[in-house]
């Protein structure tokens, strides 16, 4: 069991740290805009009533043996993102780096206060995206407040700067995180699907003392020999019939041996599966989860036996891509070089400051499907959101409809031929205006992807939530950062003026 401690904030020294003022690092930068939540009062006493939040109500966070503190939670979870390294990088860091250990509320690597790489692990899926989702909240107004702060002293000295807004301006597109699957083939997944049975039950046989599957790894290992040796039996190209279907019959005749071999398997892990359902009531737990792979493994066998031998087309929704991770996604987002992705779409609506306003996992979702809810989101979070853009691929009458009483401006432009009315709105200043600035998104897509969200290492689709929410709070706390490094550099080159001045 976790134990978890409450570190007084008034005891911790964070607020006396010399940060690096012109490092284009994203250490640096992460680091700075997690320092501004540690010494600004109010902010900081919203971000930890909110992670507050992740423990019961009825636990003591006062109590306990020494462990992690919600400050530190925090800390280790945008560092984890942000730098985009897996736990073992983020293992050496957290005890090893100097600015990374200060921020943390220690001291040099030498005072005795290590962290193991496991409780490292247990604390960050503490997070749930409605917890971060809350703290994105609080860290982007953060950095509109700082925003309109720095535009209203400008505004002081320069009478050419435009006058302030409060009205964000959004951009709406997609992109697919990948799941961290191998290129499924229903023949490699009914292996899988067959091995991960015959393993799981090893495991229960031996706790309760079955004498049963003692050669289960050997099992394993010839039914894999019979899948190389399938695939490596591709269709023949010759130009003589004759080759070609023997090739073929040769293709069937190996896949009915893999077939026959998975069968075999499948029917003395059912006898198994059935003794310790039977005998040994405390395994049926367990057994559930081996009875999951278990149907895995006769639905390869049934497709493939429709695909190879009897010639049919398998429908693309019957189509799993992962027994592991059974959300995984068959995706096409018409990339130069990338026809196919395999994972799961995520949406992201970006303001004109570039902070990331909300985001949604699209879980059997296309484009069109979700602009008007996705609206109606970000304005629950920030209802100041005014307008937003997006691309053809969320274009629908409906949507159209829809959208046009939420906001002031809706940047959706029509896919084929439009009438006059819908030229003449597509060629106002604002529209015209909206869609050339839309492609900006791309940026911010690119820098998720960049800093975590290309691929998901994480198994689950809960871990996968979470991994993503995370992604987007460490993208708007290094871009808090990042501002406060510009404001740093505009105060030292406006005193170095001044001096010259003078």
């Amino acid at each position: 069991m976790r134990e978890f401690t409450y570190k007084p904030v008034e005891a911790m020294e964070i607020d006396k740290m010399e940060l690096e003022p012109d490092s284009r690092d994203d250490i640096p930068q992460l680091i700075k805009g997690l320092h501004y939540i540690f010494v600004t009062p109010l902010l900081r006493q919203e971000v930890f009533a909110i992670l507050t939040g992740m423990f019961p109500p009825e636990l003591d966070l006062d109590n306990g043996r020494p462990g992690m503190d919600l400050w530190s939670i925090l800390v280790i979870g945008v560092l984890r993102l942000g730098l985009n390294c897996d736990y073992d990088r983020l293992h050496n860091l957290v005890n090893n780096h100097r600015m990374i250990r200060q921020i943390l509320g220690y001291g040099d690597v030498d005072d005795g206060k290590r962290y193991s790489l496991q409780t490292l692990k247990d604390n960050v899926v503490l997070f749930t995206p409605e917890i971060l989702d809350q703290v994105n909240q609080a860290v982007v107004k953060a950095g509109h407040q700082l925003i309109r702060k720095n535009l209203q002293k400008d505004s002081h000295r320069l009478a050419a700067v435009p006058p302030i807004k409060d009205k964000l301006k959004g951009r709406c597109d997609s992109f697919v995180v990948e799941t961290n699957v191998e290129y499924p083939t229903d023949t490699r997944l009914l292996f899988e699907a067959v091995r991960k049975t015959i393993e799981l039950l090893m495991a229960e046989c031996k706790t309760v003392g079955l004498l049963d599957w003692k050669t289960g790894q050997d099992q394993i290992r010839e039914l894999k020999k019979i899948l190389r040796q399938l695939q490596r039996l591709k269709p023949s190209s010759a130009k003589d019939e004759a080759k070609r279907a023997r090739r073929q019959q040769a293709i069937v005749e190996a896949h009915q041996e893999y077939l026959r071999e998975a069968n075999v398997l499948l029917q003395q892990v059912e006898k198994t599966w059935r003794k310790l359902w039977q005998h040994y009531p405390e395994s049926k737990s367990k057994l559930l989860k081996i009875e999951e792979f278990i149907n895995h493994a006769r639905r390869q066998i049934n497709q493939i036996e429709r695909r190879v031998i009897q010639g049919e087309t398998i429908p693309h929704q019957e189509k799993v891509f992962s027994i592991f991770e059974p959300h995984t996604e068959w995706l096409s987002k018409g990339k130069a070089g990338v026809p196919v992705e395999l994972g799961v779409a995520a949406c992201i609506v970006e303001d004109q400051h570039q902070f990331i306003l909300h985001h949604r996992l699209m879980l059997q979702e296309v484009d069109v499907d979700i602009p008007v809810e996705m609206v109606k989101e970000t304005q629950a979070r920030f209802p100041e959101l005014s307008s937003c853009s997006f691309d053809q691929g969320f274009h629908s009458t409906a949507n159209q409809r829809d959208l046009a009483p939420l906001l002031d401006t809706v940047i959706l432009p029509k896919k084929g031929r439009l009438s006059k009315a819908q030229q003449a709105q597509q060629q106002t200043d604002e529209f015209v205006a909206g869609r050339r600035q839309h492609a900006a998104i791309e940026s911010a897509i690119h820098a998720l992807e960049v800093h975590g969200l290309d691929r998901c290492p994480d198994r689950g689709l809960p871990a996968l939530r979470r991994y993503v929410a995370l992604a987007v709070v460490a993208r708007n706390i290094q871009l808090l950062g990042r501002y406060l490094q510009r404001q740093e550099q505009e105060q030292e080159q406006e005193t170095e003026v001044y001096l010259k001045a003078a």
